[in-house]
């Protein structure tokens, strides 16, 4: 890991903290993956979020079980498609650190296993196949089998002139930054259709503990279309990883929301 000094460190972090801001400005950038170091460099660190804007999407928690995360339905009797909202977000295999925007988590954790580089395995998949919006695909892993600790994040979405094929994009940081992490989102903002990312990931500061990290994030994200946020915070030595979460909502059974 590497850390900007003097005035390239100044600039960056300005930098970071102005894209922060755009953040909260932004109404609408759907799910979104940030890939970084804590500003101490003990600690490497996975942000994902997701918002909605139907009923559906927003009916959902984020539910951790060790090392993996997974979504579920806040309310079972009121999720209507299952299909693109419920899945497995966060997977691990030695060395990797895997976290999607949807049922590709599992392809890349097959994939990996299976000797495959991160874009071999996301080479077989495509954007999500809800037209008119055309979701993009979004992924990162943290790579501790590298000398580095590579981090990769990739997004796969429809081309502009053909939606039946995919454009696949990868970013590959070999050096990591204590207190920054690189930022993927689904979106650019609201709209209809929504409009697809486009560009490089973004830096974003990671300033404070996994807690300070985890609420500074979520109270930047629109109150009224966010819907969960998980951190997992990696020993970059040991190997050793924990997820914090916080949802909008809790389970039916037990009565109202948090918010």
């Amino acid at each position: 890991m590497e850390q900007p000094h003097g005035t390239g460190m100044e600039r960056m972090t300005r930098t970071a903290r102005l894209n922060l801001r755009k953040l909260g400005d932004n109404a609408y950038p759907g799910r979104g993956i940030v890939m970084g170091v804590s500003a101490g460099g003990k600690s490497l660190i996975q942000v994902y979020w997701i918002m909605g804007r139907s009923e559906n999407s927003r009916n959902r928690i984020f539910v951790p079980d060790g090392v993996t995360l997974r979504t579920e339905a806040a309310d079972p009797a009121r999720m209507s498609d299952p299909s693109l909202v419920i899945y497995t977000a966060m997977r691990e295999l030695p060395g990797h650190y895997l976290v999607t925007n949807g049922d590709h988590t599992d392809t890349l954790w097959e994939g990996i296993s299976a000797g495959r580089t991160f874009p071999q395995a996301l080479s077989t998949r495509v954007h999500e196949p809800d037209d008119p919006n055309w979701t993009p695909r979004i992924a990162g892993d943290i790579d501790l089998t590298a000398e580095n600790h590579m981090v990769w994040l990739a997004i796969i979405k429809a081309h502009p002139f053909d939606p039946g094929t995919s454009i696949r994009q990868f970013h590959q940081y070999e050096k990591l930054a204590p207190g920054f992490g690189w930022c993927i989102t689904t979106y650019q903002g609201d709209g209809a259709p929504l409009p697809s990312f486009v560009g490089e990931p973004y830096l974003l500061p990671l300033d404070g503990g996994p807690a300070e990290i985890l609420t500074s994030v979520w109270d930047h994200l629109d109150r009224d279309n966010r819907v969960a946020i998980a951190l997992k915070c990696i020993d970059p030595q040991s190997g050793k990883s924990a997820i914090r979460v916080l949802n909008r909502f809790q389970p039916a059974q037990r009565g109202a929301g948090n918010e």
